[in-house]
């Protein structure tokens, strides 16, 4: 019903929400190929050590001409598909630039609602506009790898701004501690912070570092708590994705009134009124008919 936007989501939503808010939310995060989906699998097993309940949701890319998504994050968590305290699912981002699907919120809801205690949001990694999933989850963790690039590429895509926690995956290959070192001397050049990114080197191959990087969420969730970050985190989100719902509803209104219009394309082509004008008009038709409605 999310995805699709189905009839009764609003009332679902509505009968929903007061249920949720006790989840904890972790975004996964990093370039393709870094191995966030085999992260994602033996976070899930070392949770469910813990006797924590887990849902994963998994950010896809979506095809620019068919509009459908690999969805082959599933494959990689076989292992815990039979498991009734973990649920993983797939999610496509349907073009949206960010990485996050603008169902996504709404999806993570549902799955607080149902109980799970910690819900792992894994995006897409398309570079600079990964620096969505840092407004969405809790605790950001950005994966890189051996070899992940030079030090201006990684700033220019911001993810020494949007990360809570660096994981250093693929730690058994040549060139982990080095990418672990220099990721470290980049957070000591930064602007003193009142948290500093921890870097943990794990291995999803073999499970390495697994226990560390739990302990380091731990770590920034009190922290978190005790400053009341959290809370002001979590407040934020909740604006902000209404902002967004409320972009997207008047988006499809200015479209629905253009398609009805074919005059004011004319007029813009003949050169009777420049788009500045026509601009002002859709504004004022729109917001004649209110915002919802």
């Amino acid at each position: 019903m999310v995805e699709d936007g189905a009839d009764g989501l609003a009332e679902l939503s509505a009968g929903l929400y007061p249920r949720t808010g006790t989840a904890y939310t972790i975004g996964l995060t990093g370039s393709p190929g870094v191995g966030k989906s085999s992260l994602a699998a033996q976070l899930v097993q070392a949770l469910r050590s813990r006797g924590l309940s887990i849902a994963v949701l998994a950010i896809d890319p979506t095809s620019p001409f068919t509009g459908g998504a690999l969805l082959g994050d599933r494959l990689r968590m076989q292992s815990h598909a039979t498991d009734p305290g973990v649920f993983i699912r797939s999610m496509a981002t349907r073009g949206h630039l960010g990485g996050m699907a603008l169902a996504a919120p709404e999806a993570v809801r549902i799955l607080d609602a149902s109980g799970k205690d910690i819900v792992v949001v894994e995006t897409v990694g398309v570079g600079q506009a990964e620096v969505e999933v840092a407004t969405a989850t809790d605790t950001t963790l950005v994966v890189v790898a051996p070899g992940w690039g030079d030090a201006v590429q990684v700033a220019k895509a911001g993810i020494l701004e949007i990360a809570d926690v660096f994981v250093v995956n693929k730690a058994d290959r040549e060139g982990a501690t080095e990418a672990a070192r220099d990721l470290e001397h980049m957070l000591k050049m930064g602007p003193e912070a009142e948290w500093v990114p921890p870097v943990v080197q794990t291995s999803a191959a073999t499970g390495l570092g697994i226990d560390e990087l739990w302990d380091s969420i731990e770590r920034h969730r009190k922290h978190l708590e005790s400053t009341g970050r959290g809370q002001q985190r979590r407040r934020a989100r909740l604006l902000n994705e209404v902002e967004e719902m409320v972009s997207q509803e008047l988006k499809e209104r200015v479209k629905a009134a253009l398609e009805s219009d074919p005059g004011m394309a004319e007029d813009l082509e003949a050169r009777r009124v420049d788009p500045y004008r026509a601009a002002d008009m859709l504004v004022e038709r729109v917001n004649g008919g209110g915002v919802r409605g």
